[in-house]
């Protein structure tokens, strides 16, 4: 028995839920006289819901038919080998179930080594080999085709791309080794590291023939059949390939420098992923494979044994099945239909809500605004995004012009909502309005309809309390910009029935948004957590430290943007206004910030100014702030306020806000950027002793989201 079979076999024991990829070996021949030829189709067995994935027993299958296909070659029976998935999936890397078992460095390494011994053979054949990436491609379906001969793309491939930086991990099956010797230092930092760490930006089939990762460009609908042509082509000496020369001088550096920018700016060297994967691709550069590999198979275990990738993992899990199944969430079977959508106000946040729910439901959607100024701009602002999509062929002109018809405009609410079954209010943030809002909507409204707030930090009960049927109000939270962030945190009223929040669920799926259920507490999920957050970095400084060293403490989280950045994004006013809710809420934990005030106050956008194209301290900012003499290091800046974030989470779990911490983290995730390598939150910090001492204990069990016991 072979040293890779033993292996395999060793490691499938470890994995025995895997869900096993066979690889089915069938023979024909080619066009135009090119001989008998071996193709390996890789196929689960399950549909294009389920995609193609590689654990242990799936490479050991890989693996025999490599042998068999070995064989042939030797023998002369085959003049070349493919290699293609099942249809619209081609296979997409490693089984990260399996992953989340692994309890030791030997056992993770283990999984480098067998996938690098199945796939290297590939490039060591008596015949080429081709892989055909006729479907989604990412991770280790990328890798098995970069050991390949030669490699075709169909157009319609909707997804390609190495996420292992993402998760935590590096490309370690050959990408780290392969890729840039295949497409030069710089195409391939953009792809390892830039697109990895810009949320796993995915490749199209015409981008990946762009590249030069791809030889030929075939289309969708007989793909197979254009590749088996070119093959032969390519096995005749009719076709030749020719690739780009490699610059292996300054231009490589310089590749990998860029590399390390992009790292420093998106995770602040808090990640080691990216730094790892960085290291070997500047290794490559002397195109010694066999040392790549190696180094692949070495930073692959110390990744999987760390808590990035756990982290990485458990975030993954988070957004593909938690968000799917929302805890807490009545019986969907409860849900009314929706035909109709009303929207209240038509200023920018009314006006991207309606474009929403216009492009998403297909439904007749209706604002109305206090005069008809206001509700034209509204529908004119619909009008114009519509167009911008139908410039950029998103959408062709038949669909333009019938969403264009579904979009309206009215001062009478009677008029545009008597008929409407879901109506969201998104006025200015102030109780007394949003009452009288609801009010003269319930007056006008079907008995069915759904009346829905998009407040972001008020009381969606009270809002309620003075309608004669309280039960169908629903908090419907949505997160700037609208089109862009998944999160909608769906807000249950002390009145709200199941019918209604089955109603608001269904909704939100059709918006293909992440909804997560909340308590009506002040300022629900992502803001209370948020305003704590920059409400302690914003006590430091009004106490007297450096506004720069108050944000630089927080870099080690490798947060997509500064404290103060993302306060400029969020508006001083509004960050001004939830920190007061909350002050009247909790005020021995939340504080008005003076300072923030008097930025409020004086009409600053925020802190900095960006004459340089950095942020500065803005001097007329600094001139309006009091300061006093307390100056922390950045250190003692991080464990406050992270003490401060443990606290909180805490006593929101303890108040049942949300049902358990992943929502929370799913939230902070979905809702407002944080990291998938953080997990969120939480696992950072149980990872960083934090929560146990706050909260005497961690906010996970041992196992999830870090190495099981």
């Amino acid at each position: 028995m072979s040293s890779t079979t033993e292996l395999l076999k060793g490691a499938a024991e470890l994995f025995p839920g895997e869900v096993v990829t066979q690889a089915h070996v069938r023979h024909l021949d080619l066009p135009a006289g090119a001989g008998r030829f071996a193709l390996i189709t890789l196929d689960n067995g399950l549909d294009h819901t389920k995609p193609t994935t590689f654990g242990p027993q799936s490479l050991a299958n890989l693996n025999a038919a490599v042998d068999q296909v070995e064989k042939e070659a030797a023998e002369g029976a085959i003049t070349g080998i493919g290699i293609t998935g099942k249809p619209f999936i081609f296979a997409v890397g490693a089984d990260l179930k399996g992953v989340e078992l692994l309890k030791n460095h030997d056992d993770a390494l283990a999984i480098g080594k067998g996938g690098h011994d199945v796939f290297r053979r590939l490039s060591g054949l008596a015949v080429p080999t081709f892989a055909y990436y006729n479907g989604a491609a990412m991770g280790g379906g990328v890798e098995v085709g970069l050991h390949c001969s030669y490699r075709t793309v169909s157009k319609a491939l909707p997804a390609f791309s190495l996420p292992e930086v993402f998760l935590g991990l590096v490309p370690g099956w050959g990408g780290c080794a392969l890729l840039p010797n295949l497409i030069g230092a710089d195409r391939a930092v953009s792809v390892i590291i830039e697109n990895s760490l810009n949320q796993n930006r995915q490749l199209k089939g015409k981008q990946v023939f762009e590249l030069g990762i791809a030889d030929a460009l075939f289309e969708g609908a007989d793909f197979l059949e254009q590749s088996l042509i070119w093959t032969a082509n390519v096995l005749n000496g009719t076709v030749t390939v020719e690739r780009a020369e490699i610059d292996r001088g300054d231009a490589w550096d310089q590749a990998v420098a860029r590399g390390k920018a992009i790292a420093d700016s998106k995770v602040h060297g808090a990640a080691p992923a990216a730094y790892r994967a960085l290291e070997i691709i500047a290794a490559a550069k002397d195109g010694d494979l066999g040392a790549g590999f190696d180094a692949e198979d070495q930073a692959l275990a110390d990744l999987i044994m760390g808590g990035e990738l756990r982290s990485g993992i458990y975030s993954f899990n988070l957004v593909q099945k938690r968000a799917k199944r929302p805890a807490g969430a009545p019986d969907k079977n409860l849900a009314r239909p929706v035909t109709k959508v009303g929207v209240v106000g038509a200023g920018l946040m009314a006006s991207q809500l309606a474009l929403l729910f216009l492009r998403r439901l297909e439904v007749p959607v209706v604002l109305t605004d206090i005069d008809q100024e206001r509700v034209d701009k509204g529908v004119g602002y619909v009008h114009a995004e519509i167009e911008k999509l139908l410039g950029k062929g998103r959408i062709n002109q038949d669909k333009a012009n019938r969403l264009k018809a579904l979009v309206s405009g009215v001062l009478d609410k009677a008029e545009g909502f008597s008929d409407a079954d879901f109506i969201i209010e998104a006025v200015f943030e102030e109780i007394g309005v949003k009452q009288q809002v609801f009010a003269e909507v319930e007056a006008v409204a079907p008995a069915h309809a759904i009346l829905a707030t998009n407040t972001s930090s008020l009381s969606v009960t009270e809002m309620a309390s003075k309608l004669k049927h309280p039960e169908r109000v629903v908090g419907f939270h949505f997160f700037n910009p609208v089109a862009i962030l998944p999160l909608l945190e769906i807000v249950r009223g002390e009145q709200t029935d199941d019918a209604s929040l089955a109603t608001a669920f269904g909704v939100a799926r059709k918006l293909k948004k992440t909804a997560v259920l909340v308590k009506d507490a002040p300022a629900f999920v992502v803001n209370r957590i948020l305003t704590r957050f920059m409400g302690e970095i914003q006590n430091v400084i009004d106490e007297g430290t450096p506004v720069d060293v108050a944000e630089k403490a927080i870099e080690p989280l490798g947060l997509p943007m500064s404290p103060l950045v993302l306060l400029e994004l969020v508006g001083p006013a509004i960050g001004l206004h939830v920190s007061e809710t909350l002050n009247r809420a909790f005020p021995d934990r939340f504080t008005v910030s003076e300072n923030l005030a008097a930025v409020v106050k004086a009409g600053k956008r925020g802190f900095y100014v960006y004459d340089s194209g950095k942020p500065e301290l803005d001097p007329e900012v600094a001139a309006l702030l009091k300061q006093g003499d307390v100056v922390l290091s950045e250190e003692q800046v991080r464990d406050r306020v992270l003490d401060a974030v443990a606290q909180e989470i805490g006593l929101m779990l303890d108040e049942g806000v949300v049902a358990e911490a992943q929502d929370i983290d799913l939230c902070l995730i979905t809702g407002a950027g944080w990291p998938f390598h953080l997990g969120g939150i939480t696992p950072y910090l149980d990872r960083e002793g934090v929560s146990e001492r706050v909260n005497g204990k961690k906010f996970l069990a041992q196992g999830v989201a870090s190495v099981p016991a």
